[in-house]
């Protein structure tokens, strides 16, 4: 009951004029986002940190999880009419609602994706709703000790999953922790890495880092490697309305897509990825019109759909109970919150409780909203995709200087930019994953500090990390994350 009323709260805080404007802006700026191949959240959110600075923190987090929320159902648009997923995540939609746009059910497949991002969503919002309490209760039992195994957890978790090869992710992770150590050692007073420059004694602004790698460095390399039309815009034809074996075949795959995506996206090692290619998979197993998949299958665009946007809620858990980014854009949203000084994890709820349920309450507003916005504006989203790539680019660069430059007025600050946008062109042209780094350098101070109370804790005994139950449970699971790809390799070989 305690979650229904701080939900009730919530809701009051989230309908107030100014909220809903800014969640509004989210969603259509998500949706845009979505339907734009190569555009995804983590990128448009970093572009807009600079906002933080001046917009109060409850309207600013509306509108990143309106934008979060909106690229997941946007993307599903080109997934089905230009058979280009604007997402990772929609890449399993375009399987089967490419194949229903060239039969003339354009319609109705945008019908199932958006109705069935809604009912996920809306599922994937009341789990949260209900279980990050819990989560929370139990996290409150944590000492230092079982704070540094966590981080040491989350950074080896976020290093192994957001990149193809773990290798790479622990060097972009060693990156982030270098980044992290520059600045005033708060225990001992000694400048780190500073080179003698007094700007660098506060540290490296995560805003900055963030906005550079994943805004300027992602427009260098979009710029780099071009972009073309994936094929054909596919031409809306009928209504988008459902029929009634239309909607018997995808409201069970719409609950089943929720059941996978939400938890999956709550692990360490979730994302939308995962529960996508489950979800269709599990539907090509359970249809009555098996035959129908690789041709147009309704239920393999229902499943799909409903498990991308219910992941996106499940990510949210982690990163609100925990402090555990599971994604690149929860990382991007873990340094807005560095930004504000506020700290994900347990002391969340209690310490910035009305600022939670007012987010979590404006995402079952959001859900609404969305399904508003994305089935009459159909047409307007495919325009979108006319929009020449000589104006996209430099546009975002121009924005990301104007932004960082305004927050700080420092010509050193947008000259770091720069640099963290050349960082980021390489690691993307040669295949190293951003948010890793991103995660290192939000994370790594707060391991040092949490592993540094441990120690004195313990009167410098290394042993209290392994002797303590839950912290030896979390470091094993983390050694498990690192080799355990490694020897299911080797052994696999003949």
């Amino acid at each position: 009951m305690a979650s229904f009323d701080a939900l009730i709260q919530g809701f009051h805080a989230a309908i107030q004029p100014t909220i809903l404007l800014y969640g509004f802006i989210g969603c259509l700026l998500g949706t845009v986002v979505g339907v734009m191949p190569g555009i995804g959240p983590a990128l448009t959110i970093a572009l807009l940190l600079p906002l933080t600075f001046k917009v109060p923190a409850a309207a600013m987090f509306v509108l990143f999880a309106g934008i979060y929320y909106g690229a997941m159902y946007g993307g599903s648009t080109t997934s089905i009419l230009l058979n280009t997923p604007g997402e990772s995540a929609t890449l399993v939609t375009a399987l089967e609602g490419n194949k229903m746009a060239r039969k003339g059910r354009g319609g109705p497949a945008l019908a199932t994706a958006a109705i069935g991002s809604f009912v996920a969503g809306t599922i994937g919002t009341l789990a949260l709703t209900f279980f990050a309490p819990l989560v929370v209760e139990a996290a409150l039992a944590f000492g230092p000790a079982e704070y540094a195994a966590l981080m040491v957890l989350a950074l080896v978790a976020v290093s192994a999953v957001l990149g193809r090869s773990a290798l790479r992710g622990l060097i972009a992770l060693s990156l982030g922790l270098l980044f992290g150590l520059v600045g005033i050692d708060l225990q001992t007073g000694q400048p780190r890495f500073t080179f003698g420059t007094a700007e660098l004694l506060d540290g490296i602004e995560v805003t900055i880092a963030a906005v550079g790698l994943f805004a300027v460095g992602e427009a260098m390399y979009l710029a780099w490697q071009g972009r073309s039309a994936g094929g054909e815009i596919m031409r809306m034809k009928g209504g988008l309305m459902l029929s009634k074996s239309d909607w018997r075949r995808s409201w069970k795959a719409w609950l089943r897509g929720a059941g996978l995506g939400f938890p999956i996206g709550a692990l360490p090692a979730g994302g939308a990825e995962l529960p996508t290619l489950l979800s269709y998979y599990a539907e090509k197993k359970l249809s009555s019109h098996p035959e129908e998949f690789g041709h147009g299958a309704i239920e393999g665009v229902a499943g799909p759909e409903a498990a991308n946007n219910a992941s996106a809620a499940g990510v949210l858990m982690p990163l609100l109970t925990l402090g555990i980014p599971t994604s690149a854009t929860a990382a991007v949203i873990l340094s807005a919150f560095e930004s504000y000084g506020i700290q994900p994890g347990p002391m969340l709820f209690t310490q910035q409780g009305s600022l939670v349920w007012t987010l979590i309450a404006s995402l079952f507003i959001g859900n609404v909203i969305l399904l508003l916005l994305n089935l009459p504006l159909v047409g307007l989203w495919v325009r979108l995709l006319h929009i020449p790539s000589a104006w996209l680019y430099p546009g975002i660069l121009v924005i990301s200087t104007v932004g960082v430059y305004g927050a700080s007025n420092s010509l050193f600050d947008v000259g770091l930019l720069y640099v963290f946008g050349l960082l980021g062109y390489g690691m993307r042209r040669f295949d190293f994953p951003v948010a890793p780094l991103v995660v290192g350098l939000i994370l790594g101070p707060m391991l040092e500090q949490s592993m540094r109370q441990a120690l004195t804790i313990s009167q410098g005994q290394w042993s209290t990390f392994v002797t303590r139950p839950l912290s030896a449970s979390l470091l094993a699971i983390a050694l498990a994350l690192m080799i355990g790809p490694v020897l299911w390799r080797i052994f696999r070989k003949p």
